[in-house]
């Protein structure tokens, strides 16, 4: 079962309503960040392929990398698996990030297939490629896919973000956050984004692209 989508502005704000009547840290959150943004995405090649460029690097240097592999034309598929490293490798790529590249581009993944699939097999459908993790992969379903109830807390951003808001003494680990955040289902895309958020007022910087 797919579940509910976030589709529009005001799937946002209604989730958003949801969080800060349930939990005042995020009424909080919520009043100084102001409207969270909708962050849909088109999905497919170039969406994934725009995760991966994001793994492990700012939002200011994925930002760079992509507009670069734009101008390239390293963007779409078929282009890409043509392309010689060294021009990759100029737009930014590390020697991994080409091959997970690479990987993508020939995995022959269905797409539009992944619209249908509940987001529990979105995400071991996606970890099954290269250089695809779960972090990759609940981003994917959160951003392109529109999934309500999708979080990712293997972000650092997020990470810190809750430990910011919820006074905690260190940052929580990847099992810890995932625990914590069930109860905010089934609007944890949302309180991804009221993290995300609260994130930048706090630290002056995004904290995801």
């Amino acid at each position: 079962m797919v579940g509910r989508l976030i589709e529009t502005l005001e799937d946002v704000e209604e989730g958003a309503a949801w969080l800060a009547a349930r939990e005042p840290r995020f009424a909080e959150a919520l009043a100084l960040s102001g409207p969270l943004p909708l962050r849909r995405r088109p999905d497919g090649f170039d969406a994934l392929l725009g995760a991966i460029v994001s793994q492990q690097v700012s939002v200011a240097a994925a930002d760079a990398i992509w507009r670069r592999m734009q101008a390239a034309g390293a963007t779409d598929a078929a282009a890409l698996v043509l392309m010689p490293d060294e021009d990759l490798r100029a737009c930014g790529l590390s020697r991994q990030k080409i091959a997970y590249a690479r990987a993508l581009a020939s995995s022959g993944v269905d797409f539009e297939a992944l619209r249908a699939m509940p987001t529990d097999d979105v995400v071991r459908t996606l970890v099954e490629l290269k250089g695809i993790g779960v972090w990759t992969a609940e981003i994917y379903a959160m951003f392109s896919l529109g999934r309500a109830d999708v979080f990712a807390p293997g972000d650092l951003a997020l990470q810190d973000a809750t430990r910011l808001l919820f006074g905690l003494e260190a940052r929580p680990k990847e099992p810890a956050l995932r625990a914590l955040a069930e109860a905010w289902s089934p609007w944890r895309a949302v309180a991804a984004r009221l993290l995300w958020a609260y994130y930048r007022v706090a630290n002056q910087r995004e904290g995801v692209r």
